[in-house]
C-alpha cells in the first residue's frame, strides 16, 4: 500500500459543488486498471485522473471510469490542470499533457484553462429513431441526423429541439446497446448520444446540454468537456452554428451549473482542433492509500 496525494476539483465551475468532480491523484499513473477503477468506484464520481512523468509532455494523465480506462476526457483534464497548478507544478501560461489520444495543449489565460481538443473525426451516422428509443422521446425530437464524432472521445452527437425534450430525455440501455452496434463498437465503448439544444440554459448560453450515462457510471455526467468539443464540431460542420466561439451550458437541471467557452481551431471544412475553456475549483485535497494490485 502507497500513499498518494490527491485534489478534488469541480472543473467547468467557479464555485464549490458546480460543474463536473473529478478526483486528480498524483503520482498514480503506473497504478493498474483495477485499482484505478475501483479508486472511481469508491468516488462515486464519473471519471477520475492518476498523473505521472512522461517523456514527450510536461505531464503524462491517464483516465479512468469506473468500468474502464478510457483514452482522453474533458472536465478531468480542466481538474487535472487545476490541481496542478494549485500546487505549484505549473509554470508559466502554457503545458503540454500525454494522453491516450496523443498530446494535448494546455494554455492558461486568468483562471481559464483551456484545451486543444484533436482535430474532429466524424464516424457512423446514426438512425434518429434508434437514438429515439434510447433516450425514450419521440422521433420528431431530434431535429438534425444524429452522427458519431470524437475530438479524442466519440459520442453519438444528437440535436433536440427544445428544453422540453431535453429534460424528458431517460436512457434506455437495451437501445444503446444497438447504437454502439450501429457505430461500430463491441464490448463497453461508449456510444451514449450527447444531447444538445441551441439555447443556453441561461441567458450568457448559446447551447444546453446532457450526457446521461449507462451503469455502472451515474445518472448523469453534470459537464462533459469531450462531448462539448464533439458537439461543436458537429454544429459548425452542419452550418448549425455561426459563431467562431460560443458558450456551452450543462448541468443546471442538477443543481451543479457548469460552463465553456469553446472556440474553432481552423476553417470549418477543415478544422484543426477544437478549444474548450473553463475554470476549476479544488474542492478539497489530501491523501488516499492505494495497494499496489487488487487481492
Amino acid at each position: 500500500m502507497s500513499w498518494y496525494d490527491f485534489d478534488w476539483v469541480d472543473a467547468f465551475s467557479d464555485r464549490a459543488f458546480g460543474g463536473n468532480g473529478c478526483a486528480v491523484v498524483h503520482g498514480g499513473a503506473d497504478l493498474p486498471e483495477d485499482v484505478c477503477t475501483s479508486y472511481v468506484k469508491e468516488t462515486s464520481l464519473v471519471e477520475c485522473t492518476f498523473t505521472g512523468p512522461s517523456s514527450v509532455a510536461d505531464v503524462k494523465v491517464r483516465y479512468f471510469l469506473a468500468s474502464r480506462e478510457i483514452p482522453f476526457a474533458g472536465h478531468p483534464t480542466i481538474a487535472t490542470v487545476a490541481a496542478l497548478r494549485s500546487r505549484g507544478v505549473v509554470q508559466g501560461d502554457s503545458l503540454t499533457l500525454e494522453t491516450g489520444a496523443g498530446l494535448v495543449a494546455i494554455r492558461l489565460n486568468g483562471d481559464q484553462i483551456e484545451m486543444t481538443q484533436v482535430a474532429p473525426e466524424f464516424g457512423a451516422m446514426v438512425p434518429a429513431q434508434l437514438v429515439a428509443d434510447a433516450i425514450g422521446l419521440p422521433r420528431e425530437a431530434i431535429v438534425a441526423p444524429p452522427q458519431m464524432v470524437s475530438t479524442g472521445l466519440p459520442f453519438c452527437i444528437t440535436l433536440l429541439r427544445d428544453h422540453d425534450a431535453l429534460r424528458a430525455a431517460k436512457l434506455d440501455p437495451g437501445p444503446l446497446r444497438k447504437i454502439a452496434e450501429t457505430a461500430g463498437f463491441s464490448g463497453t465503448d461508449m456510444a451514449e448520444p450527447f444531447l444538445v439544444t441551441l439555447k443556453g440554459a441561461t441567458g450568457k448560453g448559446d447551447t444546453f446540454s446532457r450526457l446521461l450515462l449507462a451503469p455502472p457510471s451515474p445518472p448523469e455526467d453534470p459537464f462533459t468537456g469531450s462531448a462539448t468539443g464533439a458537439m461543436a464540431a458537429y454544429l459548425w460542420k452542419n452550418g448549425l452554428m455561426q459563431k467562431d466561439m460560443f458558450i456551452a451550458e450543462q448541468g443546471h437541471d442538477m443543481g451543479r451549473p457548469g460552463q465553456a467557452k469553446v472556440t474553432r481551431v481552423g476553417p470549418v471544412d477543415a478544422m484543426t482542433g477544437i478549444r474548450v475553456a473553463g475554470q476549476g475549483h479544488i474542492l478539497m485535497r489530501g491523501q488516499v492509500d492505494l495497494p499496489e494490485r487488487l487481492q
